[in-house]
């Protein structure tokens, strides 16, 4: 990870800055950019070299990439999308309005203007949505020297050529090669010989998620994507796999807090928007709440004739809750990985019982000298029997809710932390005064 010590000029004088300009790595130009007002940024981005001024504006976080487009010229705009990688301008495209888009592609030459609306085509969140055009293919009847030959020429604008595909006269993938077995071959063998058959692959409407954990899974720098006629049209990279799976992992642990999702960085979020997405689900909560305060005034004569129990209620329903938010973040995340599957709860749920009543006696343990200093025997008892009880739910609970949220369709994301916590205080405050009620009741 750059420093933030490597991503700025040493010193504030217009020398330093420009020599950090012209001579720092592009992303750490980039990330020193975006923490600068609109007006410097622009100022200088504007002042870099052409060339250089592409790769610094690819490395742009993508809002500040399409407020800084809105201001561009559309001739000024094309060069530089021109010289980004297929899958980031059409990433940018995507973003920007119906005359903007317009404007750009009047702009670019015929060829990268189709290319960008065929890639722009494809929903969000598939492989076709992420894939790159810019990939090396080589002809089944190429012998290694062909190869490498078409290589050099393909080099300049390809994403990577250590894996290069081989595809039959119909374009249809016909396997892969590495650069390595090309170059240590013999000039004359055909690449047929040294292809990989039946290489992995996704098609065009494989979730991008899947596409992630299967270039993770497999080990591959790329993944071809193919059509439904089984023809190469590109290839999704690891780099964008990996910032697809960052953008989920962000997203689960938005759903996992009760955050409705948002694309912009926290950073860069506003004030309306941070608000709108966290004021549904708190509003939800606190009727989800009334009912542990129902349960409370259900069992009001209670706790009026046994005030010490009101001691230990906080402790006991925080407990189930901790509990169960401790087993659905670990389900969630093992279920986002592909580590457990619907097939395997069964099981998981025989395992988790024994892991819940062993916590649940601990925790007991603990919680029964105080009950008995604060209000003896009975009132330990009833302490002691409610901990296991409610630590065991709270984690079946835990558990549960993200395999039935899959089961559903659901994001099981939403299973965790407040909304586990939620149903534990309802069902910890029943419990609770339930035993209460069997034990100390005359």
């Amino acid at each position: 990870m750059t420093s933030k010590s490597e991503a700025r000029p040493h010193d504030d004088t217009p020398a330093a800055t420009h020599a950090f300009l012209q001579d720092a790595r592009t992303v750490d130009v980039a990330l020193w950019l975006s923490g600068l007002k609109p007006d410097a940024r622009e100022r200088h981005l504007a002042a870099l070299a052409p060339a250089r001024r592409a790769t610094v504006f690819g490395n742009l976080p993508l809002n500040m990439q399409v407020k800084l487009a809105r201001k561009m010229p559309s001739a000024d705009l094309a060069r530089i999308v021109t010289a980004m990688d297929a899958d980031d301008r059409v990433d940018l495209f995507n973003r920007l309005s119906e005359d903007d888009q317009t404007g750009l592609v009047a702009q670019l030459a015929p060829e990268h203007g189709e290319d960008i609306r065929r890639l722009s085509s494809h929903p969000e969140e598939c492989a076709g949505a992420i894939m790159t055009s810019d990939y090396a293919v080589l002809e089944a009847g190429m012998t290694a020297e062909d190869a490498i030959a078409a290589l050099r020429r393909q080099a300049h604008g390809a994403e990577t050529i250590y894996r290069s595909y081989i595809v039959d006269a119909d374009h249809r993938l016909a396997g892969s090669v590495r650069l390595h077995a090309l170059i240590l071959a013999a000039p004359d063998t055909p690449v047929t010989q040294l292809m990989e058959s039946a290489p992995v692959s996704v098609t065009l409407d494989t979730d991008q998620e899947d596409v992630g954990k299967m270039i993770a899974r497999y080990d591959l720098l790329a993944i071809p994507v193919v059509d439904a006629e089984g023809r190469l049209v590109g290839i999704v990279t690891h780099d964008d796999a990996a910032d697809v799976m960052q953008a989920e992992a962000t997203e689960d642990f938005q759903k996992i807090s009760h955050v409705l999702p948002f694309k912009q960085s926290m950073r860069e979020a506003g004030i309306g928007v941070l608000y709108s997405r966290r004021i549904v689900w708190l509003a939800l909560l606190v009727f989800g709440n009334l009912f542990s305060g129902a349960g409370i005034a259900y069992f009001e004569e209670m706790i009026l004739a046994y005030v010490s129990l009101v001691f230990f209620l906080p402790l006991l329903i925080d407990s189930s809750g901790n509990a169960g938010s401790q087993s659905a973040t670990l389900m969630v995340r093992a279920l986002a990985t592909g580590d457990v599957e619907m097939k395997h709860w069964r099981s998981l749920i025989v395992r988790e019982l024994s892991v819940a009543a062993a916590l649940g006696a601990t925790m007991a343990a603990v919680v029964f000298p105080l009950g008995a200093w604060r209000g003896g025997a009975d009132v330990a008892l009833t302490v002691g029997l409610t901990m296991f009880v409610v630590v065991l739910i709270g984690s079946l609970v835990g558990m549960s809710l993200p395999f039935l949220l899959s089961r559903l369709r659901l994001d099981p994301a939403t299973a965790s932390g407040p909304l586990v916590t939620t149903i534990s205080d309802a069902t910890g405050v029943l419990i609770y005064f339930s035993i209460a009620t069997l034990i100390l009741s005359p």
